[in-house]
């Protein structure tokens, strides 16, 4: 039997709960009545990095000195530690992290830590075929000043398959969301492209789906056969700013996205 998928919420002051997936998607109506937009700026600050679980020293420094500015932070491996606990409901309204894993003391899987209160949480989990471990995702969707909805997803895509068709899967019900949303999109993380046949499934998916992707001119984001890991891409917004930061702290490098809603 399948474990249930949930995403277990942080709050300041607040016991930590869990989130299941809702009955029905966003473009149903089954979202939350809109709080305080995710930013009252002209531009949208992301950081998306894999935090490879919090087991290099300086992780904690990376995020404050990078992270307390974004407005939405989307991490990949994200261990449930005291520290970033601590760090993600000192500085941001809410953060929803899916556990992928249990590891011996804290589950680790992708964390979206954000500047406003999610009005919709869909968590999502997809199992290796070879390791038999899990990664996940998380949509997610926010209000903006202009009344508009964005839909973020936060991913880590499955590594080690052979062939594409987990690979293809893991993207299909995130589709079946951004194809409905009627609306500003982000979707971001480690996508594990390392292969050709990985980096066509992904483009085609992003194509089929209207997103762009970000670019980055001074390029260091963490390579595998020759291929980065870490993507950025959108809909219904413009870039601003876009850079990778170069860091010991992970074995992945943090991306900085600047939007223009």
């Amino acid at each position: 039997m399948r474990k249930k998928t949930y995403a277990m919420r942080y709050v300041a002051g607040q016991p930590a709960e869990r989130i299941f997936p809702p009955g029905a998607m966003l473009h149903m109506g089954k979202a939350l009545p809109p709080g305080a937009p995710l930013t009252e700026h002209a531009t949208l600050r992301v950081l998306v990095w894999n935090i490879f679980k919090q087991q290099r020293a300086e992780w904690l420094s990376v995020l404050q000195n990078f992270g307390k500015d974004a407005q939405l932070v989307l991490l990949q491996e994200a261990q449930t530690t005291p520290e970033l606990i601590r760090f993600a409901t000192s500085n941001y309204l809410a953060a929803d992290q899916v556990p992928a894993f249990v590891l011996p003391q804290h589950p680790s899987g992708v964390m979206t830590l954000a500047a406003a209160h999610p009005v919709y949480c869909y968590p999502l989990r997809e199992r290796e075929p070879l390791l038999r471990l899990a990664k996940s995702a998380l949509v997610t969707a926010y209000p903006l000043p202009d009344g508009k909805m964005l839909m973020v997803v936060n991913i880590h895509a499955v590594n080690f398959s052979l062939g594409i068709d987990v690979y293809s899967k893991q993207l299909g019900p995130i589709g079946e969301q951004i194809i409905h949303h009627k609306g500003p999109v982000i979707m971001a993380g480690d996508f594990n492209a390392w292969s050709r046949q990985r980096i066509n499934a992904l483009y085609t998916f992003a194509h089929n789906m209207g997103l762009h992707e970000v670019n980055f001119t001074d390029d260091h984001r963490r390579k595998a056969f020759g291929r980065p890991l870490d993507f950025v891409f959108y809909r219904d917004m413009g870039v601003a700013e876009a850079s990778v930061l170069v860091t010991r702290a992970s074995d992945h490098n943090p991306l900085l996205v600047e939007f223009k809603p």
